[in-house]
């Protein structure tokens, strides 16, 4: 298995540690895919601070190839945060710095690079919408997170997305079921394949235009923070699909699903014991926020 995340890196910044974490969803995705046994690699723009070189080498002490990525002058991307007994609770950000403000355009040649990966993860984070279609024709998969906010939810947001996705996640820990299923059902009448939505400790559905399925959450007592918990399942989940042969041309049947989604479970129970997306953790400047 080959997994590749395409767009956004950040900086973690925990206020009430003093502590900065690696972390951006379609880096944690890539280290997490390395964690559970897949060949992992990155690509985005990293921007040419301390703060990128902190992103870049603890990215590649996971064993997450960053060979293709680019350096580019600018500031790294800074979110602020704290931990309200045991969960994460986002302040601000700076914008994303240069990763976000200069994406990456995929040219031929590194088009032949993402082409040699099993799956390409990406996120509303990235500013990577306009590579949709390009990843879309390479013939691997393409998942996609559409996260929790409303502006992401919009019909034409959604049909920017979901025609070129085989798989979506969207963050519903504000939603009840019935919602939640509504919601999976119109990313898949947008164009997205298999839609994934996670509640919490309320646990997760899947929907495929055929049948919707559900999963309890793996409930965890003394945990150290959220923090990556829904990258986790994405990644569980789709490595779990994986291995059982998931592929383009190759959808997922419900016994699939379901396996990915226990799987999902189990690595997002598992993250909640982890500092920051995935450690590395280091002394912050003090700031104001």
């Amino acid at each position: 298995m080959r997994v590749l995340g395409f767009g956004d890196n950040i900086v973690d910044r925990f206020g009430d540690r003093g502590i900065d974490y690696p972390g951006g969803n379609s880096v944690n995705v890539a280290v997490y895919a390395r964690r559970l046994g897949a060949e992992a690699a990155y690509l985005g723009v990293f921007g040419n601070d301390d703060l990128g070189r902190f992103l870049r080498e603890s990215i590649a002490a996971e064993g997450v190839a960053v060979e293709r990525s680019v350096v580019r002058a600018g500031e790294s991307g800074v979110s602020h945060l704290r931990v309200d007994d045991g969960d994460r609770v986002f302040l601000g950000w700076n914008g994303g710095g240069v990763t976000v403000r200069e994406p990456l355009v995929l040219d031929d040649d590194l088009l032949s690079y993402v082409s040699g990966f099993d799956l390409v993860h990406s996120s509303v984070y990235s500013r990577s919408e306009p590579e949709l279609p390009k990843l879309a024709a390479l013939g691997t998969l393409v998942s996609f997170d559409l996260s929790s906010e409303e502006d992401y939810r919009d019909a034409g947001y959604l049909d920017r997305v979901c025609p070129h996705a085989d798989l979506v996640l969207l963050s519903c820990s504000h939603l009840d079921e019935e919602a939640t299923a509504g919601l999976l059902a119109e990313a898949v009448r947008r164009g997205a394949r298999l839609a994934l939505g996670t509640r919490g400790v309320h646990g997760a559905l899947a929907h495929d235009g055929r049948v919707t399925l559900s999963a309890p959450a793996r409930l965890a007592e003394d945990i150290v923070d959220t923090m990556g918990c829904g990258d986790a399942f994405l990644t569980g989940f789709a490595v779990s699909l994986l291995r059982d042969g998931w592929a383009a041309g190759s959808p997922a049947g419900p016994a699939m699903i379901e396996r990915a989604l226990r799987q999902g479970a189990e690595a997002a129970r598992d993250q909640c014991f982890v500092e920051g997306a995935f450690g590395h953790g280091r002394r912050a400047p003090v700031t104001s926020m």
